[in-house]
């Protein structure tokens, strides 16, 4: 079976005819706020994929820790959902969009004037043979994993260097660490997006912006359960969106480069560099 579905981060419409609508009109929709006006003294965090899962405990959990909330997602109803008892600033947008990136990273410097950190979440899984894998799908996974993030980075992080301040967050996946079979392509857009990671990191130092990469396992949100494939290995085991946001939250507090959940998937990495030919070994055997 070959499906796509939404990991933490990527919803779909609840009305299919909405996402025909077209993307633009929606991106420059007026942000609205969900509580009391935004604070001028308030750090500004924008979280990406913010509707459900990791973006939603990540959004909540800067909330409790007292920063201004701008949340974006396709669905404006979970967004409201996410923001419940908040002052976080609503803006729903398309990200697949060709001006997605640009017109959000414009709405929410209207919003706040400043960002201080991006959550960069948003995404898609797809699940199945890479061999009956249609192309539409390897272009939307690719575009939404990997090439829109790269767009909402270029377009936030002038204002950040202009600052001399903030940090980028990169939500990927322990795919793009050791590459998982039967998810091919998107093993390939976090290994995308760890690489970029790394890249940016040493282009930006001296700037006062870092980069971190955070790496989750599998987390238990309805990613598996949209693509139309469960979670069936033992290990490891999901992990609850809450625990990625206290990554998330700690990874900005000390300013973490990387950040694995749980750490101990750090060691498929170092096996990897080691001893290749252990690991393709337990790879063949565990998937």
């Amino acid at each position: 079976m070959t499906t796509t579905g939404s990991g933490s981060t990527y919803d779909p419409p609840a009305d299919p005819d909405r996402g025909a609508a077209p993307a633009a009109a929606s991106a420059r929709a007026a942000a609205r706020g969900h509580g009391p006006p935004p604070r001028a003294d308030r750090r500004v965090v924008l979280v990406t994929g913010a509707s459900s899962g990791i973006g939603a405990a990540t959004a909540r959990r800067f909330a409790a820790g007292g920063w201004q909330l701008l949340l974006s997602g396709r669905d404006r109803r979970r967004l409201e959902e996410t923001a419940s008892g908040t002052s976080a600033v609503l803006l729903p947008a398309d990200l697949a969009a060709p001006e997605g990136a640009r017109l959000l990273a414009e709405a929410a410097l209207r919003a706040t004037g400043r960002i201080d950190v991006l959550v960069a979440g948003a995404g898609i899984g797809w699940a199945g043979p890479f061999l009956t894998m249609p192309h539409t799908d390897i272009d939307r996974v690719i575009f939404l994993d990997l090439n829109a993030t790269l767009h909402l980075v270029r377009e936030v992080l002038p204002a950040m260097v202009a600052a001399g301040r903030g940090r980028v967050v990169l939500v990927g996946s322990v795919a793009g660490a050791v590459g998982v079979r039967e998810e091919a392509v998107y093993s390939a857009a976090k290994a995308g997006l760890a690489a970029f990671a790394e890249a940016l990191r040493q282009e930006l130092r001296g700037t006062g912006v870092g980069v971190t990469l955070v790496v989750p396992g599998p987390v238990e949100t309805a990613f598996f359960a949209r693509r139309g494939r469960p979670y069936h290995r033992t290990r490891p085991r999901p992990t609850p969106p809450a625990r990625v946001a206290a990554a998330v939250w700690d990874a900005v507090s000390r300013a973490r480069d990387d950040t694995y959940v749980p750490t101990w998937l750090t060691l498929p990495g170092r096996v990897r560099a080691l001893t290749p030919r252990l690991y393709r070994r337990l790879l063949d055997r565990f998937g």
